[in-house]
């Protein structure tokens, strides 16, 4: 990853790519992403940490979001319940 990531001859990340038993467009993206890692990417661009931190809380949020959603249907049952 290394090699390709400080620019390879033309051509290179093809063969690059068919060592390594990818696409070169599946390459290019993984040196894309190393050098985001490294804080060498364009600003804004997530890191893959940033990334896994992204998916586990919108992972979160739809599970809290569910247990709002039971814990209200639960809250409108029990005061209809009450009222009789």
């Amino acid at each position: 990853m290394r090699r390709w990531s400080r620019g390879a001859p033309r051509g290179g990340e093809n063969n690059g790519a068919r060592d390594l038993g990818v696409s070169p467009e599946g390459l290019r993206g993984w040196v894309k992403q190393a050098k985001i890692d490294r804080g060498e990417g364009p600003a804004g661009a997530l890191t893959t940490a940033e990334r896994e931190e992204l998916v586990r809380l919108r992972r979160q949020v739809r599970e809290q979001e569910a247990t709002i959603e039971v814990l209200g249907k639960a809250t409108a049952f029990f005061a209809q319940d009450k009222m009789r």
